[in-house]
């Protein structure tokens, strides 16, 4: 793996893909169900149709953005494990500062895009300050970035779903909900006539890609991050206050993952209601930066391949009789497959394994 080129890796994930397949569709035999009926639903459900490649895509660009936003900390050897949590503070923070402002401007496509930039505003703004604190924790306590950022996740969830079922549940709401953003805020239907997904939202997506691939790989900043994330020694001798700069990539990790939360919110929703039942996007955005090996620009394909395995599940689960802990099983044989190569890499680049050590 530490000598495998581009292409000899990309192979290789592809035969993951293929014998965890194998592997998933015999057990799924082996449980008396029929096996080309699986494999066929799973192909209906990620491709079959304008509706289908509208779910996949919605869901890729949610693991596109929150693997990015993994990506951007472990590249620089500070893990993230609090995806989720800067997630759901920047999805709840956008709607709420979305409803608090609505009446303060113009109904209509003008005002509309005014409420959809600060929502986006506020979404990144809470996500980064969520993320720069177990930042702040590690630079300047040496806390264990890893259960500090775990703890977070909880005390998100816990805070945000306590908040939008008493002080800002909207009136007369029978579920657990926030007010509905007005209606013209919203990203317009592009090529998909779907209600839960737009191109725009892909769009941003791929922009948020292209913008922090530029960062990490061709700015001085970038360097910075990575170097005070691996080697904090040699990053002081030249210059770099290394511990400042851990808390700057904690937030600009924090950021990327509220900006996902405000596409969730926006895209998806149109408010926001217990994130103890939204999913758990920054949790699966762990093994999507594992698959593209940190690699910003690699996180689009392997976001595409979650959101497409993703999709599936959820047509499987609605369609056939197959019991949803074994398509959750087949989806995680699928993960652990793609993933462990790159995660052994990794780790041989670390300890020196194959005499690489760096």
């Amino acid at each position: 793996m530490l000598r495998a080129s581009v292409i000899e890796r990309l192979a290789i994930a592809t035969a993951s893909t293929a014998l965890a397949l194998l592997i998933g569709v015999t057990i799924v035999a082996a449980a008396g169900y029929d096996p080309v009926q699986f494999i066929t639903s799973m192909l209906q459900g990620a491709l079959g149709g304008q509706s289908a490649v509208a779910r996949t895509l919605r869901f890729s660009t949610l693991f596109i953005l929150t693997g990015v936003a993994v990506a951007v900390a472990f590249r620089a050897g500070v893990f993230n494990i609090g995806v989720q949590g800067q997630f759901v503070v920047g999805g709840f923070m956008t709607i709420m500062s979305i409803v608090w402002t609505a009446p303060l401007l113009p109904e209509g496509a003008v005002g509309g895009v005014g409420l959809i930039l600060i929502g986006f505003v506020a979404g990144a703004g809470s996500g980064g300050l969520y993320g720069a604190l177990p930042g702040a924790l590690k630079a300047y306590a040496d806390a264990n970035v890893i259960i500090t950022t775990i703890m977070l996740n909880f005390i998100a969830t816990g805070v945000v779903g306590w908040l939008v079922q008493n002080p800002f549940r909207g009136e007369g709401n029978a579920a657990p909900n926030t007010e509905r953003i007005p209606e013209y805020v919203s990203f317009p239907s592009i090529l998909f006539d779907s209600s839960g997904f737009s191109i725009v939202g892909l769009a941003i997506a791929l922009a948020v890609v292209a913008v922090i691939y530029v960062v990490m790989e061709r700015s001085r900043f970038g360097y910075d991050m990575v170097t005070s994330g691996h080697q904090e020694s040699a990053a002081t001798y030249s210059g770099v206050d290394a511990k400042r700069t851990v808390v700057s990539t904690m937030t600009l990790s924090g950021m990327v993952a509220g900006i996902a939360g405000a596409v969730f919110a926006i895209m998806i929703q149109g408010y926001y209601t217990d994130p103890s039942g939204i999913g758990t996007y920054g949790f699966d955005a762990i093994a999507v930066s594992l698959l593209a090996a940190n690699n910003p620009l690699g996180i689009i394909p392997a976001g595409l391949l979650f959101g497409g395995l993703e999709s599936a599940g959820s047509h499987i689960g609605i369609y056939t009789d197959v019991p949803v802990q074994l398509i959750d099983g087949v989806i995680g044989l699928v993960i652990l497959f793609v993933a462990v190569p790159e995660l052994f890499r990794m780790a041989a680049v670390r300890t020196g394994l194959g005499g690489e050590k760096r």
